[in-house]
């Protein structure tokens, strides 16, 4: 893994956790937000829309149902984004 990954990586999983209001230690790459987490709908179009705003992309909200762990997070992010 490169350190560029890495670092989106943590900075997704920042953002994930900041939102979720968990601890970092909790969540593993696919640890499911909402039935290991608590996370509802609303939860993640926060989380969409922050991710979008910090890696300056467009994610479709049918996106969502692919965004329900860290590892299907970073899929979609680095797919809007072209990595």
């Amino acid at each position: 893994m490169t350190a560029a990954v890495t670092e989106r990586l943590e900075t997704i999983k920042d953002i994930v956790c900041d939102i979720l209001e968990i601890d970092p230690d909790e969540v593993t790459n696919t640890s499911l937000f909402a039935d290991d987490h608590g996370a509802d709908s609303l939860r993640a179009i926060e989380i969409l829309a922050s991710l979008e705003k910090q890696f300056s992309v467009v994610i479709d909200q049918a996106e969502l149902p692919r965004m329900v762990n860290l590892d299907g997070v970073y899929a979609v992010v680095a797919e809007a984004a072209g990595w």
